[in-house]
């Protein structure tokens, strides 16, 4: 079972980048961030034709996510992370599929730092921490995927100073995400390929992608009965490289299957 996890940047826009790079990995579940759409104008037709149900919340400008299963009907468990009724940003999604229950993450970006959007950002990651220590034991595998907006150490990132003072590499920031780590959940990227800096993420400007200027932003976190599923991990990030292409590139895991099941 291979469940993917993408910022695709704008769901509509990319579109065809999405559609072919379905039709080529045919993952079997994939979680998107920064759809940039309403609900209303997700675009599930041409994905039910490319063989995929999805749920979303979706939102416009800078949010929205949704939750792709191929041959299957995800069930949604949960459409906002819990802990703030007033918190309207569309960027939590978790749903059921074939056993294996899914959270989709878009965390806050949280810039400018320091001021209200970092402050937003760490409270939504606080909230976060106290979910997922929640789903952990969970008698099921679970798996949060998503784009966490963190860069969890400098093997994470291109040699450079000129994101020092981002969001994405403050000590807090990182501080959270190994709280994260530290209630046992397994980062299948890092787990499977220790020597690699494994980027799924190369910004537009300053000629970054054809520099391998990259960060390591999207990132799937594997509760105990998923981890001992976990067969491959990787980044497929030629895709990034096409005309078009979000400033993200997939990111995904492969589960062995439980004896019984069948792969769809």
């Amino acid at each position: 079972m291979k469940i993917a996890t993408l910022n695709v940047n704008n769901v509509n826009r990319r579109l065809p980048n999405l559609l072919k790079w379905l039709d080529v990995a045919k993952p079997d579940v994939v979680c998107l961030q920064e759809l940039k759409s309403e609900d209303r104008a997700f675009p599930e037709a041409a994905l039910n034709d490319a063989g995929y149900s999805a749920v979303w919340q979706g939102q416009r400008t800078w949010n929205g996510v949704a939750i792709l299963a191929r041959g299957k009907d995800p069930v949604v468990t949960r459409r906002s992370l819990p802990g703030d009724p007033d918190d309207k940003q569309s960027r939590y999604i978790e749903a059921a599929v074939n056993g294996v229950l899914i959270g989709c993450i878009y965390l806050p970006n949280g810039n400018p730092q320091p001021g209200p959007k970092f402050a937003y950002k760490l409270a939504w990651f606080e909230r976060l921490i106290s979910h997922a220590a929640a789903l952990f034991d969970t008698d099921a595998p679970v798996i949060l995927a998503g784009d966490y907006n963190v860069v969890p150490t400098n093997f994470d990132i291109y040699p450079t100073k000129s994101w020092a003072q981002d969001a994405l590499v403050q000590p807090a920031s990182r501080a959270c995400y190994r709280r994260l780590l530290e209630q046992g959940w397994a980062d299948a990227i890092r787990k499977m390929h220790p020597n690699e800096p494994m980027y799924t993420f190369w910004h537009y400007l300053r000629n970054r992608w054809p520099r391998d200027a990259g960060l390591r932003l999207d990132h799937l976190l594997l509760n105990g009965r998923a981890e001992k599923r976990l067969a491959a991990a990787g980044v497929d990030r030629d895709v990034r490289g096409e005309e078009g292409a979000s400033d993200h590139a997939p990111a995904w895991v492969s589960l062995k299957l439980t004896k019984g099941k069948r792969s769809t």
